[in-house]
């Protein structure tokens, strides 16, 4: 397999970028929806696509949120919506990108995913105990796979 170059960057900040999410939103919904029951389709409930993308953008705390707290056990990140093509999946992306991100924005994480997407869930699982190598906190609330784990705490060798 040849080598995949994968950078991570703001997405607010560069036109195109928008635009690219934009154009892929419907295939990530298409993901969630099969077996899960979550997601509807769009525009029978809720927002309209349009105006959930402007709101992704129009929010500076929406890409990634800090939370704020002062407990040594609070959650600092959340990783809300993730999503890489069919096409270019099982090629390294997802994992790198999620290195990049977790070793930028380096804190207490906390990622969910639906218990249902059995997809999500193994992604989730073998790329989280990868890079904490294996120290991490796992459970399964309302329906939800959740990972805890400090990227700032070194990783044991």
């Amino acid at each position: 397999m040849a080598a995949v170059s994968v950078s991570v960057r703001d997405a607010r900040a560069v036109p195109a970028d928008r635009l690219w999410i934009q154009s892929v939103y419907r295939d990530y919904l298409d993901d969630l929806n099969p077996g899960t029951g979550i997601f509807p389709v769009l525009g029978e409930v809720g927002h309209r696509e349009g105006d959930q993308i402007a709101h992704w953008f129009g929010d500076p705390n929406t890409l990634l949120r800090a939370v704020a707290g002062s407990s040594p056990q609070r959650i600092e990140y959340r990783m809300a919506e993730f999503f890489v093509m069919r096409t270019r999946r099982r090629l390294g992306i997802g994992q790198t990108a999620v290195q990049l991100i977790l070793s930028r924005f380096a804190g207490r994480w906390e990622i969910s995913e639906y218990l249902r997407n059995t997809a999500a869930v193994s992604f989730w699982r073998r790329v989280v105990a990868s890079y904490t190598r294996g120290t991490y906190q796992e459970r399964i609330i309302n329906g939800e796979v959740r990972q805890v784990f400090d990227s700032a705490r070194p990783r044991p060798a």
